[in-house]
């Protein structure tokens, strides 16, 4: 084998191996958005029919097909426009190096810890609260536009930027790795058909942030004092101090560490086959 054909060969696995990340990188950012998903079905389904036409000579669907898809891209994008729009924001702000800090595991439960001890009290003195944390998408563009604090997280930190009166009180609170970056920030707000009209705002901007971003995003109701989560553009509400705590737990350990939970509970299930 020459050097040139190694060259070439080397060439074609870079090249096939960046059209396989842009497809994945694409299809990761665009997973919890329901309309585009369909989207890609859609266009999946009319190449798998332009191949079968052309096999089986097909010439009449295959003349339809070719007029689909010359005009169809253009109407996609006035029909979607919001959402590729949104999805494009999105790629801009993921971090190609994933998150900037990973939290040890001690780091994880302190943070968890905090968080919990905070909704606590802020429930118990129906106090409305949001408290979102980033992770591999970056949220700059909004702590950008908020009142940056950058201070280590505490409870008594969180309960006091949410307390009444406080001109920080009605915007979110952005947590990146274990520290407080910002207070005040203002988020989308979801017009998700599924949420309930009970809802106001802070529900809506918590839910409207994970739609956008993998963040998660924490609620405390100003009205009941009852607690929620919104994660990958689904709310859970209602929550116990148990359930917030579990959730925050598994939403914030890195996939590697699942992964080996996975192997783990794997063998477990062998060993009690055997």
């Amino acid at each position: 084998m020459t050097l040139d054909s190694i060259i070439v060969i080397i060439k074609k696995i870079i090249d096939i191996s960046l059209v396989w990340f842009i497809f994945y990188y694409i299809l990761k950012n665009i997973r919890n958005n329901v309309k585009l998903t369909l989207l890609f079905k859609g266009v999946a389904i009319l190449l798998i029919l332009k191949v079968v036409s052309d096999v089986f000579e097909l010439t009449t669907i295959g003349l339809l097909l070719e007029y689909v898809m010359m005009w169809g891209p253009l109407a996609l994008i006035i029909i979607f426009q919001p959402e590729i729009r949104n999805v494009l924001e999105q790629l801009g702000r993921t971090q190609l190096l994933g998150r900037h800090k990973v939290l040890t595991v001690d780091e994880r439960e302190r943070l968890v810890y905090e968080i919990v001890q905070a909704v606590d009290y802020l429930r118990k003195a129906r106090i409305g609260a949001l408290i979102v944390l980033e992770r591999d998408t970056s949220l700059a563009s909004y702590i950008d536009k908020a009142k940056k604090i950058y201070a280590d997280l505490s409870s008594d930190l969180l309960i006091s930027i949410f307390f009444p009166n406080n001109p920080l009180h009605d915007g979110g609170v952005i947590i990146q790795g274990d520290r407080i970056s910002c207070a005040g920030a203002v988020f989308p707000t979801s017009n998700s058909s599924k949420v309930n009209k009970k809802f106001g705002t802070r529900h809506r901007a918590a839910l409207g942030i994970t739609e956008e971003s993998d963040a998660i995003s924490v609620v405390v109701s100003e009205e009941t004092g009852r607690l929620s989560i919104a994660v990958k553009g689904e709310l859970f509400y209602n929550l116990s101090l148990d359930d917030v705590r579990m959730m925050l737990i598994d939403e914030l350990r890195p996939k590697q560490e699942d992964e080996v939970l996975d192997e783990l509970d794997e063998e477990d299930l062998y060993e009690e086959n055997m």
